[in-house]
């Protein structure tokens, strides 16, 4: 059974996303003093006193604002509202009655759906006095809060809770979500990427490079497999962010590859791969997230028999941490080998979550005969075995003679023998020599 929907909506900078990580108790959404933080509609999955519910954070809206981006936000938001069964109107407590709170208020109550009104910014009880003008919206319920405080959230949580039925719980378990993260730079395609992957108008897409600026969760199925995509903002160089949101934002797709499976790197294939392409490369990389290198854009390239050797010999050149990424050429507009993600994603996928027997891995180690002719007698380090303590990402402990660590050489020696044998598709694979921890 769908879980009942709650949007959070109102006009720019009144606090609707400091609301909804409140509620989520998460930082989900980004948070700061510029206006129009938040662009796409956010969504989590959330509850209170045995009622679950999705909860969604949406973009400020200005009606009758013709601007590219607040057109494509007050789109998003009409989605949000069209499907939710509970609306919380947030206003500022602060200043008070605005005549756009009025306008929004007449649009709402077109709508038929329950409106509770979340009068923001009440840190004191002289402030909440002064929240009865907001009667003039033309709503019964009007509950004075502080998001930021966490005051009265709980009574606002209580009234919208009167419109969702307690058998909107879910009851059979849930499946695990295969975590994948879509990054790159601006206006790459990450969600044109999205949206085709969808099929709808998921993300906010636009010529404008960095209109994504929140994390954007969506889920997708596909032969009884959950995925859940985030859809990044873009990374750009430090020197070129200025802006405390793009500050956050950056700091968002760190957290939002830190936390994912699977992370597609997306390079734009007009372009070629930049440093800051290898950049987001070692994030994945030592984060100790699997990857998968898109390449998009690929029908915009005139090409011959030998120009996607070309172009894997130069990805792989600049993104040295990568060797052991897929690598996938599509093209997001068209679709054009976006069949073949799904089950890439699920190869990597599995191949993160392998583990292999000590046994059979102390075979292997006696079959490999670690070289070390090139490290000088003293430094030789001797391995007497290794063990598999976790996966995902695959996790490996040396047991050594010395504490001082293995040559890099061997290392590298050792990691491409271990993938050649046991495969690891897309995934780093993490030594820790006495428990020192080695990413390769």
């Amino acid at each position: 059974m769908k879980k009942p929907t709650v949007a959070i909506i109102g006009r720019p900078n009144v606090g609707k996303s400091t609301l909804f990580n409140r509620i989520c108790r998460q930082r989900r959404s980004m948070v700061g003093n510029e206006s129009g933080m938040t662009r796409d509609r956010i969504d989590v999955s959330a509850q209170w006193n045995g009622h679950h519910f999705e909860l969604i954070d949406t973009g400020g809206l200005i009606p009758g604002n013709q601007d590219l981006i607040q057109s494509l936000i007050s789109e998003q938001a009409g989605t949000a509202i069209q499907n939710s069964q509970v609306l919380v109107l947030v206003v500022d407590g602060r200043k008070g009655l605005t005549s756009l709170d009025l306008t929004l208020a007449k649009f709402l109550i077109q709508k038929s759906i329950p409106v509770i009104v979340a009068a923001n910014k009440c840190d004191t009880i002289k402030q909440w006095a002064n929240t009865q003008e907001f009667f003039e919206l033309g709503f019964e319920t009007i509950i004075p809060i502080s998001a930021a405080h966490g005051l009265n959230v709980g009574d606002l949580l209580d009234a919208v809770c009167k419109y969702i039925p307690l058998k909107g719980t879910p009851k059979s378990p849930v499946i695990k979500d295969i975590r994948v993260a879509i990054v790159g730079k601006p206006n790459v395609g990450k969600s044109t990427l999205l949206n085709t992957i969808l099929g709808e108008g998921r993300a906010i897409v636009s010529p404008l490079p960095g209109t994504t600026r929140d994390s954007v969760d969506s889920v997708a199925t596909r032969e009884g497999q959950t995925y859940r995509f985030i859809d990044t903002a873009g990374i750009r160089k430090k020197r070129r962010t200025f802006l405390e949101t793009e500050k956050l934002s950056v700091i968002m797709a760190r957290k939002s590859i830190e936390q994912a499976d699977v992370a597609l790197i997306m390079v734009d294939a007009t372009e070629g791969a930049s440093s800051v392409d290898g950049t987001i490369a070692n994030f994945a990389h030592t984060a100790g997230t699997s990857t998968i290198v898109v390449i998009n854009k690929w029908d915009l390239i005139n090409k011959n028999n030998t120009t996607m050797q070309s172009f894997q010999e130069n990805i792989r050149e600049r993104l040295r941490l990568l060797d052991y990424a897929p690598i996938l050429f599509i093209s997001a507009v068209t679709g054009q080998r976006i069949n073949k993600l799904f089950p890439l994603i699920d190869q990597v996928f599995k191949a993160r979550h392998t583990r292999i027997g000590t046994g059979k891995l102390n075979s292997f180690l006696q079959r490999i005969a670690l070289n070390q002719v090139s490290v000088p007698y003293n430094r030789q380090v001797k391995v007497h075995y290794m063990t598999q303590i976790r996966n995902s990402p695959p996790t490996f402990v040396l047991m050594t003679n010395r504490k001082s660590s293995l040559h890099l050489s061997v290392q590298r020696y050792l990691i491409n023998k271990m993938r050649k044998q046991f495969g690891f598709l897309g995934t780093p694979i993490i030594l820790k020599q006495n428990l020192e921890r080695k990413v390769g």
